[in-house]
């Protein structure tokens, strides 16, 4: 009866120890209509991630033996990594010990323009990257925290509708509000 107790008590005290993860996780939530398509590449290209309405892709934060640093290249078409022209919106990140550096960027356009797109580390402290119309702001996008942290990037956050959706009078039933704003209760504007 003793040991049996003594065992209890032990398994008690050792689940309490489960040590707490180094590293975080870059997280990529879509709460958009349409889906979107995510490729890990760093020293080669991973396969292609489609990310539904209200779905999420999530890996832990690694450090690439060939290139170091990681990209999650996105685009809103289907194979859009392998197609010319295609623009791309770039989720990248750097493990560097303790720290983690992330920043955003676009190239070949802005595929995602009129979604807003945030990206949020779960450790308070540390820098955001919010990109409301769906396109960088111009200022620099080069944010560092504690490694330990989770990156979420979220597309469409609350569920906000992306320019040229239909609103107000148009959408009768739907009230999710416009990524930017409704113009003369018809449709959300584009981005700037």
């Amino acid at each position: 009866m003793l040991f049996n107790a003594l065992a209890l008590i032990s398994l008690i005290a050792s689940v309490g120890a489960i040590p707490k993860p180094t590293v975080g996780r870059a997280i990529v939530t879509n709460q958009c209509d349409a889906p979107i398509y995510l490729w890990h590449v760093g020293g080669s290209i991973g396969p292609q991630n489609k990310i539904s309405k209200d779905t999420s892709y999530s890996e832990m934060f690694v450090r690439d033996p060939a290139s170091g640093g990681i990209a999650l290249k996105m685009t809103n078409v289907e194979d859009g990594l392998f197609k010319p022209n295609v623009s791309q919106t770039i989720f990248a990140y750097n493990l560097d010990g303790s720290t983690i550096w992330y920043d955003m960027s676009d190239i070949f356009g802005h595929g995602f323009a009129g979604r807003t797109m945030t990206l949020k580390p779960t450790e308070s402290s540390c820098e955001s990257i919010n990109w409301w119309g769906g396109k960088p702001d111009g200022s620099s996008q080069i944010k560092n925290c504690v490694a330990t942290t989770d990156l979420e990037l979220t597309f469409c956050p609350n569920h906000c509708l992306p320019s040229w959706y239909p609103c107000g009078d148009a959408a009768p039933g739907d009230y999710r509000p416009c990524c930017t704003h409704c113009i003369g209760s018809h449709h959300c504007v584009a981005a700037p």
